[in-house]
């Protein structure tokens, strides 16, 4: 690790220590790949939704797989790498945030062109919507319901951020801090429930308020971002219109969907007998709510 930094600290906060991976990161590499690469997601997108319907019709005569240990590896890892990613992309946000105002942290892209720590882990955040789409592998193979919203939600994420990150939208700077941050308590949630602990019901409705209020305020950057376009001169604000309209699109989207399920999950009248809320796979309740493969009465929680 390094102790200093070698590039413009007025931009960038002080940061105590730098890995030396996240010192030999270089953007315009990274950026030169992605561009000449970012419709192969594309193709992933196309393995993806094959193995859903054709993973779903294989197992559907099958016994399902119960993958306890895996999945206990899996989140667990992913709530480590989601807490990293935050840890290292915060520091920025808010040193630019309260330092350069509004404008700069929207507008302006120097979390990647001029800031090492925050640049290796925003490359780090595209490139992990591909493998998250092993979310989906657990459901299919455990034989549990998959929602619309799930699949949806991954597709739409992964050509997202593989398609900004060749313009370098400089709005992602609160996307990548917001999701990592969200997804450092979900996974956790996820983590400790895979290994059969059960935190309170709150918790996992906190983490639904969370994912809500992050399409809440990703739909008032885009508003922002617009406006700012429309009043500064050309090229001083590095989105692109394209890029804003899908945004938006996306995060409204988001945001329609995830209140329905949040409706269902809390507020919907109930049926029967009130059952308690019991996360794990044994557990069989008569009205469940499911999400990543854990079945839930009214307890919903999305990523």
């Amino acid at each position: 690790m390094e102790s200093s930094m070698s590039y413009n600290l007025d931009i960038t906060p002080n940061y105590s220590y730098i890995f030396e991976f996240e010192n030999e990161f270089i953007h315009q590499n990274s950026r030169k790949w992605m561009t000449e690469n970012w419709t192969v997601a594309f193709y992933y997108v196309g393995i993806y939704m094959a193995f859903i319907f054709g993973g779903q019709y294989y197992m559907q005569n099958r016994p399902r797989f119960e993958l306890r240990r895996t999945l206990i590896v899996w989140n667990s890892a992913l709530a480590a790498f989601s807490i990293m990613g935050a840890c290292r992309t915060l520091p920025e946000f808010i040193h630019v945030l309260r330092n350069h105002g509004l404008y700069h942290s929207i507008c302006v892209p120097s979390f990647i062109e001029q800031d090492k720590v925050s640049g290796f882990w925003t490359w780090m955040f595209v490139l992990s919507k591909l493998p998250e789409l092993g979310d989906t592998v657990f459901i299919v193979l455990r034989k549990k319901p998959l929602i619309f919203l799930h699949w949806y939600h991954h597709i739409t994420v992964l050509l997202y951020t593989w398609f900004s990150f060749t313009e370098y939208t400089s709005s992602a700077r609160w996307f990548v801090v917001m999701n990592y941050c969200v997804h450092s308590v979900m996974y956790s949630y996820y983590a400790l429930v895979s290994m059969g602990k059960y935190p309170p019901k709150m918790l996992a409705m906190t983490i639904t308020v969370l994912q809500l209020t992050q399409m809440i305020v990703g739909c008032a950057i885009n508003i922002w971002a617009h406006n700012y376009t429309a009043t500064v001169p050309p090229d001083s604000c590095h989105i692109s219109q394209i890029n804003i309209k899908l945004s938006m699109a996306m995060y409204f989207s988001y945001f329609v969907l995830f209140s329905q399920f949040f409706y269902k999950a809390y507020l919907s009248p109930k049926r029967g007998k009130k059952a308690k809320t019991e996360p794990l796979p044994e557990i069989a309740p008569t009205k469940k709510v499911e999400y990543n493969g854990y079945p839930r009465q009214r307890n919903g929680l999305v990523h």
